[in-house]
């Protein structure tokens, strides 16, 4: 992997990972484009994982963002904020059902969905979802509906069952969890920051995963299928540099488009989303449909 792919890599990362769009969409399609991950089940599990990893930089975007917040979660496991020890709850209990069915079918969904026609059909379906959603939740687009803290755990388990319709690949985690967050009565604003810190500690959980997890397979090397086995196949392929570049290309990113898109959506609502994913669908389906490029 060259650098300049690197930083493209990690830029678009940065971009659509909390803009309903699909950050995995976009980063399979580019890496198609560029050739990475094309060169047989090494480089593939290779450019997988990087994927995964440079999400590092979106989470340390949102936590430098919403540093309040989470200092404030953190004083509340310490007994010092009773409102923070609430929303922590509320978020463990948004991932909970993403870590379980995760840990239970993450190697299906990786070995069946993460291809260019399951994932262009995601974009397509998820642009007509928005589109219904945003039109159902006109009101709450405008500010109304609950605030944050008025979100029980019961609400956050449902949020966190929609997000795991995002283990599709193109389907996008944000998309779920802020429908998800305006089904169950948040305003839009409320959705939204919720979608984001929930998003921290899931992107945690799944980069942490793919780091240290073993890599096996037809066509892996045993010495991969360790502890670490996915760092280091990673490593391996792709080099530090490439790695550091994607994390940093990614933070800047995502900490200009979350401070865009909150200032946005205050104004427009979802669903100029939903009509970029309809014709990012439409166009790239078009695309391999017609051979232009190969699936």
């Amino acid at each position: 992997m060259e650098p300049w792919q690197a930083f493209v890599l990690g830029v678009i990362e940065g971009i659509t990972e909390y803009l309903p769009i699909s950050s995995t969409g976009h980063l399979l399609l580019a890496q198609h484009f560029m050739g990475i991950g094309t060169a047989g089940p090494v480089d593939k599990a290779a450019a997988d994982a990087f994927a995964i990893c440079i999400q590092g930089g979106a989470i340390l975007a949102v936590l430098g963002l919403y540093f309040k917040r989470t200092l404030q979660m953190a004083m509340g496991f310490l007994g010092k904020d009773r409102e923070g020890l609430r929303l922590a709850f509320n978020i463990l209990a948004g991932f909970l059902p993403a870590a379980v069915l995760g840990m239970l079918f993450n190697d299906w969904i990786e070995e069946k969905l993460f291809s260019p026609w399951p994932i262009t059909a995601a974009l397509f379906v998820g642009g007509v979802a928005i589109l219904l959603v945003s039109f159902r939740n006109r009101k709450d687009a405008k500010g109304r509906g609950m605030e944050l803290m008025e979100l029980t755990w019961k609400m956050a388990l449902v949020i966190g069952l929609l997000q795991c319709v995002a283990m599709w690949p193109g389907t996008s985690r944000s998309l779920m969890t802020i429908v998800g967050g305006l089904l169950v009565g948040l305003s839009l604003r409320a959705a939204v920051e919720y979608s984001f810190l929930l998003g921290v500690l899931t992107l945690t959980a799944a980069t942490v995963k793919k780091a240290i997890w073993p890599v096996s397979g037809e066509g892996i090397p045993a010495q991969y299928d360790t502890l670490f086995g996915g760092s280091m196949l990673m490593h391996s392929q792709y080099g530090t540099l490439a790695l550091v570049i994607g994390i940093v290309s990614a933070a800047v990113a995502a900490a200009l488009a979350v401070k865009w898109l909150v200032s946005y959506l205050q104004k427009h609502g979802l669903a100029v989303f939903g009509w970029y994913r309809i014709a990012l669908g439409i166009v790239v389906g078009a695309l391999f449909a017609t051979g232009l490029l190969a699936v």
